[in-house]
């Protein structure tokens, strides 16, 4: 059976209703959650990025069972991969063993904000990897001091470390990110279903391991408005990974999609309240091999309404996937 999760979306909510929502969907039966870490919104119009580090620790003392996940942190150019190690630590105690950190090599939209460029995308993987190793040794309590090609760690030590370290997810793309993930990873983190993603995973050593899945979806019980809502706030969506990692801020996606239409979101993106079209897009990353998917709920407003709707109607549909 697919285990299935909610996603804290920090670009259209803000911290305090995060929060809320988090706790409701634990009260209505998801299995897990996760949270986004930006410093920008995709689009303008989403309006919120609070810090996500924040977020978790306050969810981690709400909830009492969800687990929670970065769906991902960046541990190279906003934060330093010690810092990263330290707030993992830290969350995990807070959460009592509850909590993942995924990982992942980022995207200009939120890391340009403290200067210094951005790197291409095999610099941004091998420092991504050279990351990793730093925060599993810093997981392992000892002081820690590191000359790498991309990062220093000066004797550095977590004080508050907890019995068990949290599991490491790396987010994918393509072969050189499942590679990644195959030898450092204890999870893969993807956003399409895409069964070519996990089969190399396991050809670079991630076979058996688990394998988390996101699908944005647009509930309402007005399927126009849904679709309004998806093409308003979540448009960006359809450019894929090599473009959305590269582009600089709001405006920049505002421009990128400023072509696309409501029905082009609307054939990628379930809108509406057919419960039938909402389990055949979780259906796709059960085919495709995928043992987790987290729902995004387009609009921080509709989060109420869609918990409601996931408890009577959507939750019990995907138990018989």
């Amino acid at each position: 059976m697919v285990r299935c999760g909610y996603t804290m979306m920090t670009e259209q909510a803000g911290p305090r209703e995060l929060v809320e929502h988090v706790v409701r969907a634990e009260e209505v039966g998801f299995d897990f959650s996760v949270t986004s870490d930006h410093y920008s919104p995709w689009l303008a119009s989403q309006g919120h990025s609070p810090y996500a580090w924040s977020v978790l620790g306050a969810a981690a003392q709400a909830t009492s069972r969800i687990p929670l996940m970065t769906y991902v942190t960046c541990p190279t150019t906003r934060y330093h991969p010690a810092v990263v190690a330290q707030k993992a630590a830290t969350v995990q105690l807070l959460a009592e063993g509850r909590f993942r950190l995924g990982l992942g090599s980022g995207e200009n939209l939120n890391e340009h904000v403290v200067g210094g460029g951005w790197p291409s995308a095999d610099i941004r993987q091998d420092m991504l990897a050279e990351a990793i190793t730093i925060i599993r040794e810093l997981f392992e309590g000892g002081h820690v001091n590191h000359r790498g090609e991309h990062f220093d760690v000066e004797s550095a030590k977590l004080w508050d470390l907890p019995d068990d370290p949290p599991p490491i997810g790396v987010a994918v793309s393509g072969e050189q990110s499942c590679r990644l993930a195959g030898e450092h990873a204890d999870l893969l983190i993807a956003t399409e279903p895409e069964s070519r993603l996990l089969t190399a995973f396991d050809r670079h050593g991630g076979a058996g391991k688990p394998r988390v899945g996101q699908l944005p979806v647009c509930f309402d019980r007005d399927r126009d408005a849904a679709v309004a809502r998806a093409h308003e706030q979540f448009r960006w969506f359809g450019g894929g990974w090599k473009v959305n990692a590269e582009l600089p801020g709001p405006a920049s996606f505002e421009s990128a999609t400023a072509f696309v239409r409501p029905e082009d979101v609307a054939a990628s993106i379930p809108c509406g309240d057919d419960v039938t079209s909402f389990v055949d897009a979780v259906r796709a990353y059960v085919d495709a091999g995928f043992t987790e998917v987290a729902l995004v709920q387009v609009g921080g407003a509709s989060q109420l309404p869609f918990l409601d709707w996931a408890r009577k109607e959507l939750l019990p549909a995907l138990r018989e996937l």
